[in-house]
Formats: structure tokens, sequence, C-alpha cells
């Protein structure tokens, strides 16, 4: 049995849910999903500058599992970039 997913904390919700390469149509181009504790690991650790315990503190997250999401969004940006796909923000469900 898998254990469930723990709630966690994140604040930034973003109006904005789609980047894109530019001149080239969305219809044309692959997408890559950011989920929002994705995007909110990314805020807490790059821009704001936090490192990954405090980050975690804040998500109400273990350290391990924030350095994992961090790790999967960085890919998936790094993919993104390098490659040219689009990126979509999976709003909450």
């Amino acid at each position: 049995m898998v254990r469930p997913k723990k709630p966690r904390k994140i604040i930034c919700d973003p109006n904005i849910t789609y980047f894109k390469p530019r001149a080239v149509p969305l219809s044309e181009l692959e997408e890559i999903e950011l989920d929002l504790d994705e995007l909110e690991t990314i805020r807490l650790c790059d821009l704001k500058h936090y490192d990954q315990k405090k980050a975690a503190q804040k998500m109400k997250i273990s350290q391990s599992t924030l350095a994992r999401i961090l790790c999967s969004a960085h890919q998936k940006i790094a993919e993104a970039l390098i490659k040219g796909k689009a990126i979509k923000i999976n709003k909450r469900k």
C-alpha cells in the first residue's frame, strides 16, 4: 500500500500557468508539467535563497523530500530550456 501524500504548505499561487519559447505557437510545442510544490521549492530555495532545511520547515516537509522535489523541478526546467519545451504550471486540484 502506498503511503498517502503529506499535505504541503504552498504559498505561491501564480496567475501565469504557461511559459514558452518566443515565436513558437503553443500548439507546436511539447509541454513539461511543473507542480505547485516544485514551483514553491524553486521560489524558496532559488529566489528567496533559503537553505533546504529552512525551506522544508516552511513547507512542513522533511529536508530529504524537499531535496527530491527541488531536483525534479530543476531537471524539468533544464529540459524545457535546453530542448525548447513549454512549461505548464499545474494549479491545485
